[in-house]
């Protein structure tokens, strides 16, 4: 039973573009590994911009720069 994980920031992904991407890495293990989608398990976390940190700061303070 695969289990995907896809973290993204919370700025507004719509659920149109959630289920697509849930469909579209299903899609992806069923073509190149063989799996079976009823058995595949995909997750998307959301995290808060503030909460999200890289090269020692976070994706709030980088896009406010303009990073």
């Amino acid at each position: 039973m695969p289990y995907v994980n896809i973290r993204i920031t919370r700025e507004g992904a719509t659920s149109e573009q959630k289920a697509a991407l849930i469909k579209g890495v299903t899609q992806l293990l069923v073509d190149i590994l063989g799996k079976n989608p009823a058995t595949t398990v995909v997750t998307i976390d959301e995290v808060d911009t503030d909460n999200w940190g890289v090269g020692g700061e976070t994706i709030t303070a980088r896009r406010k720069r303009g990073a």
